[in-house]
């Protein structure tokens, strides 16, 4: 099966300003790939870019092993995207926003806009510049998903939405995978909501992808271990995430750990042993 989102060498600067350097990735199709990094990191710009909706300043990026810099009709039928900000019409009513849009796809599914609009309590004829700003993004959110993609591309998608709506909006993500194997790529500070439905994690860092992994097995094996420097260099993780000097003479490693290397450290009394949440880990990951 063809890779949805390949990269290699991305760069992209603002004046003097680097926001990514050098940066490779792959996503694999089917997969619920969650993008952290902090305000300002570029996760954005990433977005744009492998969309093509921002110049890049070097490296190549392919969607389904076409460049972006000139992509088929075929391949552009087969994304959808949900923007930070809102890029509706807001001088039409969703239903002439929807029908404009229908022409331009091979494949709408009126059945799905229907039930979603119902269910978010849309209405189709009152103009989209009253909604508020949940309901335009319900709407973007219902549009991105009207032709049902392979790849679905979120940059943000429930920063307006109430809680109840977040939940809805992350079933529909997690109905979309499993009956369309629908790749899907997204951006949050919504930790909670990642957790409830990703399956990969990764953080951008410094212009780079630093680390990726299956949610399930970061939250497992993932270690925060405390102690005197000559202790931590005695000890062989099956992978250092990150590793920072502390008064004292402490060191503090961040570290992944085979279940036996569990046990044999939380029995010694020359080191301090703590489980990471996803949220210690995205404060350490994305400094």
């Amino acid at each position: 099966m063809q890779v949805p989102i390949k990269i290699r060498g991305l760069n992209k600067s603002f004046e003097s300003q680097s926001v990514l350097s050098q940066l490779d990735w792959d996503i694999e199709a089917g997969s619920i790939v969650g993008l952290l990094g902090r305000n300002g990191a570029g996760k954005s710009t990433l977005i744009e870019c492998l969309l093509g909706l921002r110049e890049n300043n070097g490296g190549d990026v392919e969607l389904f092993g076409e460049s972006v810099k000139n992509l088929s009709a075929d391949v552009k039928a087969k994304i959808g995207y949900v923007p930070q900000s809102s890029d509706l019409f807001d001088w039409l009513t969703p239903r002439q926003m929807l029908n404009y849009f229908k022409a331009l796809y091979p494949h709408w599914n009126d059945t799905k806009v229907n039930e979603l609009m119902q269910r978010w309590e849309l209405p189709f004829d009152k103009v989209i510049s009253k909604f508020s700003g949940g309901q335009k993004q319900r709407l973007a959110i219902i549009r991105a998903l009207a032709h049902e993609p392979e790849l679905l591309i979120l940059d943000e998608p429930v920063a307006s939405l109430d809680p109840a709506g977040r939940r809805d909006f992350l079933r529909e993500i997690v109905d979309s995978v499993m009956d369309q194997n629908t790749t899907i790529l997204f951006s949050t500070h919504i930790l909670s909501d990642l957790e409830r439905v990703a399956m990969k994690v990764a953080f951008l860092s410094k212009g780079k992808i630093v680390h990726e992994q299956t949610l399930d097995d970061l939250m497992e094996v993932s270690l925060q271990v405390t102690g005197p420097a000559s202790v931590l260099n005695q000890l062989s993780p099956l992978k250092i995430l990150q590793r920072s000097s502390l008064p004292a003479g402490e060191d503090r490693l961040l570290g992944q750990w085979s279940e036996d290397q569990m046990q044999a450290l939380s029995s010694r009394s020359d080191v301090r042993v703590e489980k990471l949440s996803l949220e210690d880990l995205f404060i350490e990951m994305t400094k």
